[in-house]
């Protein structure tokens, strides 16, 4: 009798220290910018989701009489959008309605980064970039911010410690590029404490002693390509490599944070990133790149360089590390067909890279929305932009092939061929190319509303325009641009707007700057 109760005793004792205490010992080391981040203790907004049908006429109209088909997808892709809204689910501790990636019930980061990239142009029918108010929400003490957590709980799905825990980090870019649309100062102040403080995080644990940064395939957001030496997994090891796209991404990350902090009058906040901005850019210049190739590759443990060429090292046009010497030859390789310039462009792995796979195999050569994007954004960052059209034209026209013989939109697309892969229905960061890609390339409209200037490079011949495109938190504008018969004529373009704004106008012949003031 008395060993049954020492026995019951034991398994409440263990019951009880099961509740109250912790799996294993508390290591976060406060980070003092958490304290003012201002998403942690915010009540959850239960607004209701919008209908898509209700809301239709809030988006930006696009016109094209010439291209009814890539209308079809456009739409497509914002009715796709409007069914993957949320509410925070109860008890979750997230605090804003959200765009869900439609993947497995979780949010991503590497996901939601590129979302929000087409999601800002519907802000007025639902605020997009409150998805992101859920990851700051979560930010522990330290400043880790996990990879992926669970909607139904509010659970990280990965221990902050694990190498595939977090990434990539590209908050800075992705709340700086809704800042270009928006001018919304007030949400820089928001968001810049608890960036900089993942930011930090990031830098703690997350990069060599040589100041270069790792991840692994699932950290870095592209799974399965081959980039590690054998002996590592793909997937879950860091494979003891300083990663190209993650070395420049912190690199980018360092410089929109300085620019936020200049804004937000911060300057102290950030001296530490002003210093290591120079130094980490020449370390990808001298230890990273390969001169006989000219190419950046990974660089192994033992200093020397892999030879997989990824679509990885394109980063370093966005975040604009590369010299001058080395720029031509760098961006050849985007119109090289032995390499990134397939039927459908850009190939995520080098065609003349023996994984290469023509009908994709995941990021194994498939062509991908986020890492597209990426390159015209780069591109446009070294005025490059003749060949970011080429390329967009391409994706655009390729994705809309896809959707006009199936009718959906798809994860992922075959590099040598006409076809869509993995899930269908994934508007996901795919939403970006019949949106995104399809005004700021195609279109040719690219916003900067804190500098009220707007670019309209116009450079298909075609008759287009755009209604209600929005420009500033309180700005619509209709834009109309006459067919042309050569693209070397001046175009006729149409303005109409209810806020001032200075329009640089651009075309194969020329450009010129308009001041458009409010008419009716």
């Amino acid at each position: 009798m008395t060993r049954c109760l020492y026995l019951i005793s034991a398994i409440v004792l263990l019951i009880n220290y099961s509740v109250v205490s912790q799996p294993y010992f508390d290591t976060h080391v406060e980070n003092p910018h958490v304290k003012n981040n201002v998403f942690l203790h915010r009540i959850a907004d239960s607004t209701a989701i919008p209908v898509f049908s209700d809301i239709k006429n809030e988006l930006p109209q696009p016109e094209w009489p010439a291209r009814p088909d890539v209308l079809k997808c456009y739409w497509k892709a914002w009715e796709l959008a409007f069914k993957n809204l949320h509410k925070p689910a109860p008890r979750s501790g997230f605090i804003s309605p959200f765009i869900d990636p439609a993947f497995n019930g979780h949010i991503f980061m590497w996901d939601s980064h590129f979302m929000m990239m087409f999601g800002r142009y519907g802000s007025r029918a639902f605020d997009f970039q409150q998805t992101l108010d859920n990851f700051y929400a979560k930010q522990h003490k330290d400043g880790f911010i996990c990879r992926e957590i669970v909607e139904s709980d509010g659970s990280d799905f990965f221990e902050r410690f694990d190498v595939s825990s977090t990434g990539p980090n590209l908050f800075p870019w992705t709340e700086w590029e809704y800042y270009l649309n928006f001018g919304d100062t007030a949400r820089l102040g928001k968001v810049f404490d608890p960036l900089l403080a993942y930011y930090q995080w990031y830098k703690a644990y997350r990069s060599w002693p040589d100041g270069s940064y790792y991840s692994s395939g699932w950290g870095c957001g592209m799974d399965n390509q081959p980039r590690l030496q054998p002996g590592y997994s793909f997937e879950w090891s860091n494979g003891k490599m300083s990663w190209i796209d993650i070395t420049l991404q912190e690199i980018l990350a360092a410089k929109i944070l300085v620019k936020m902090a200049y804004q937000l009058h911060r300057q102290d906040d950030v001296r530490e990133l002003e210093k290591e901005i120079p130094v980490l850019s020449q370390f990808v210049n001298e230890k990273m790149w390969d001169q006989k190739s000219s190419f950046y590759y990974d660089r192994f443990s033992d200093g020397s360089l892999s030879k997989v060429k990824s679509i990885a090292s394109f980063w370093a046009l966005l975040s604009g590390v590369i010299p001058a010497e080395y720029l031509n030859a760098f961006v050849d390789h985007l119109a090289n067909p032995s390499e990134f310039s397939r039927t459908h462009r850009v190939a995520t792995l080098s065609a003349d890279q023996p994984d290469f796979n023509p009908e994709g195999g995941y990021w194994k050569g498939s062509i991908w929305a986020p890492t597209n994007y990426m390159v015209l954004r780069g591109l446009s960052e070294y005025g490059l932009d003749s060949l970011a059209f080429e390329i967009a034209r391409n994706h655009v026209n390729n994705v809309v092939d896809v959707f006009s013989q199936t009718g959906t939109l798809f994860e992922n697309y075959a590099p040598d061929k006409i076809k869509g892969n993995d899930r269908k229905d994934f508007v996901g960061w795919t939403g970006i190319v019949p949106i995104t890609d399809l005004f700021e390339y195609v279109f040719g409209l690219r916003p900067d509303v804190p500098n009220h200037s707007l670019v309209l490079d116009v450079r298909l011949t075609d008759e287009y325009g755009v209604r209600n495109y929005p420009f500033g938190k309180e700005g619509l504008v209709d834009i109309h641009v006459a067919k042309r018969k050569d693209p070397k004529e001046m175009p006729n373009v149409i303005i109409k707007s209810n806020i001032e704004f200075d329009l640089n106008l651009a075309w194969a012949g020329g450009i010129i700057s308009i001041h458009v003031t409010p008419s009716r």
